[in-house]
């Protein structure tokens, strides 16, 4: 083990480029490893049971747990120690959100244990053992991310670089043993649906895992089971996130930071009015949409394809303004003259990633329906709704891509020195009164003019000079044309600010509004509203299968870039 030293610069680096790498190396062959047993035991693969996979998990959330009570009790003897913080990665409202979901997580392990209990006659001991250890890997994982997140490793940094990429792909794998299970059972879904649409030529085969012994307490089974489905979409949105947060974290490892003062962005509501009821009206209607739409879906066909049509005029005309919110906003920063910070920051860099990665997702979906109804023969009518909603799909997430990725790299304004400098002067009858307003009054308009009096900026001099005559001197003139002046370059200043605060309360109201509408896309396919499973032209142009996996492969990137995108234009929203 290495502890921080003064070793020289090449030295120093060589090793610990080499433990980068081997730690990498290692989380991926982790990763590998339990993602074809997930394969594996979703194909019903000989030899390979659901224990198995489940054994492999505990194991893998046993480690971490050992790993983060070390690194928890070496930090509380060192606690008087100055540490580096990385000051842009953990942000409390992100803290917050992985604490929301987290809760409702312990909530989907209490039900898998609830649900173990009434069929602990046909289940392996591994189903009841996974639920209490990912409780308490949950529990001790969000203490560890609300203390630790914005460290800056500098010494043992070799074994942390190992423990923190093996928390890492770790939360990986239950993301994707939490997606694939979910997916699992919208399938089923899915399939049973298609035939209310008339899609009677594809074969329908229930993939079923289910225990084969009766319950105990039929109800209580059924709310169990049930309940499991609608809690899932917040354990895969709890992991991705914890990932992300600890995958900046190994980042940070080794890493010199600038001390430099961040300055703090607290969310406020004040003149965001507009965009928050508009987003508010929206979510609004979303959840209505959901709600009808899995009624409805599945019913009959006249209902299922009202549903979808339905399902389609919403989001289109809600895509159609999240565009225009964009364009506007991109229009406001070309029309202004802001560097761009171009320092080095891995949580910023990991944002921008993930939102052009994560896009892929639904940008294969969308490109996939496209294809299916142009090469497609015959069309029912709702499915033409489908090619705006599509091509909407790419165009909308092209334009907030945009958006946000300058937004997070736009230097933040700072307060104008001129501003802290400025001094209102008076003169009556050759005295001089100086009256030293706060910059706060200068922001709002309240200056000496209201009263008659004539504003200047000292700039290391006084503007005005004492004269005991009763008359009025040459140089007195010359003084009050130079205090025009000043008035009129002052004026200016004031115009050119309330400029300045009128695009910045529109971009807030941009920011607010798109962070409502992705919150409000996230819900559909989250829980179950998924028209690209239902209307099934795109099963009868590619075939059943090849689009079930491309599918299942696609959704949950597109389901996190909602949340992602949520994310990062509070932060925008903050910082503006």
């Amino acid at each position: 083990m290495e502890k921080a030293a003064g070793c020289p610069a090449v030295g120093g680096s060589y090793p610990q480029k080499n433990a980068e790498i081997l730690s990498s190396q290692y989380g991926i062959n982790l990763f590998l490893a339990g993602l074809l047993l997930t394969f594996a035991w979703a194909v019903h693969a000989v030899g390979i049971s659901k224990s198995h996979l489940l054994s492999y998990l505990i194991t893998l959330m046993l480690i971490q747990l050992l790993w983060m009570l070390w690194y928890l009790c070496r930090s509380c003897t060192q606690r008087r120690l100055i540490r580096d913080k990385d000051t842009h990665a953990g942000a409390r409202w992100l803290k917050c959100g992985i604490t929301l979901f987290a809760v409702i997580t312990l909530i989907l392990d209490s039900f898998k244990i609830g649900y173990y209990i009434d069929f602990s006659n046909c289940l392996s001991p591994a189903e009841g053992i996974f639920p209490v250890t990912h409780a308490v890997h949950t529990i001790l994982q969000v203490y560890f991310l609300w203390c630790h997140a914005k460290d800056v490793i500098q010494s043992f940094k070799t074994l942390e670089r190992f423990g923190v990429i093996h928390s890492v792909f770790t939360n990986l794998l239950l993301w994707t043993n939490g997606v694939l299970t979910e997916s699992k059972h919208q399938l089923n879904e899915h399939k049973e649906r298609l035939i209310t649409l008339g899609f009677g030529n594809i074969t329908i085969v229930l993939d079923d895992h289910a225990p084969q012994c009766n319950c105990t307490t039929t109800t209580l089974c059924s709310v169990f089971s049930q309940g499991i489905y609608y809690l899932y979409p917040f354990n895969i949105e709890y992991h991705i996130l914890a990932s992300t947060m600890l995958y900046v974290l190994w980042k940070n490892i080794g890493r010199k930071v600038e001390h430099h003062q961040q300055n703090k962005t607290p969310f406020k509501f004040h003149g965001i009015t507009v965009g928050m009821i508009s987003g508010l009206l929206v979510l609004t209607s979303t959840i209505a949409i959901v709600v009808v739409y899995l009624i409805q879906i599945g019913g009959s066909k006249i209902k299922s394809e009202l549903a979808l049509t339905m399902f389609y005029l919403h989001a289109i005309f809600v895509l159609a303004l999240m565009c225009t919110a964009g364009i506007v906003a991109l229009l406001i920063y070309r029309r202004e003259d802001r560097s761009l910070d171009n320092s080095k920051n891995p949580a910023r860099k990991l944002d921008a990633e993930l939102l052009v990665g994560t896009a892929a997702g639904s940008w294969l979906l969308s490109w996939g329906s496209i294809l299916a109804i142009v090469c497609a023969q015959g069309h029912p009518k709702y499915t033409w709704y489908n090619l705006p909603y599509s091509v909407l799909v790419i165009i909308e997430k092209y334009i907030q891509n945009l958006f946000i990725i300058e937004s997070i790299h736009r230097e933040q304004e700072k307060a104008n020195d001129d501003i802290k400098t400025l001094r209102i002067v008076t003169i009556s009858r050759g005295n001089t009164l100086s009256l030293t307003p706060l910059h706060e009054e200068i922001y709002n308009g309240r200056t000496a003019c209201d009263s008659g009096d004539v504003p200047c900026l000292l700039k290391g001099s006084i503007c005005g000079t004492e004269n005991d005559g009763a008359g009025v001197t040459k140089e007195e003139m010359s003084q009050d044309n130079s205090l025009v002046m000043h008035s009129a370059s002052d004026f200016s200043f004031y115009s050119r600010n309330s400029v300045t605060n009128n695009k910045r309360r529109i971009l807030k109201n941009i920011a607010a509004f798109l962070f409502l509408c992705n919150l409000s896309l996230w819900i559909p396919p989250a829980f179950g509203c998924r028209p690209e499973y239902d209307n099934g032209l795109e099963e009868i142009v590619f075939g059943f299968e090849p689009w079930i996996i491309v599918v299942n492969l696609a959704m949950p990137f597109s389901i996190f870039y909602r949340m992602h995108s949520a994310a990062s234009l509070f932060e925008v929203n903050c910082k503006t």
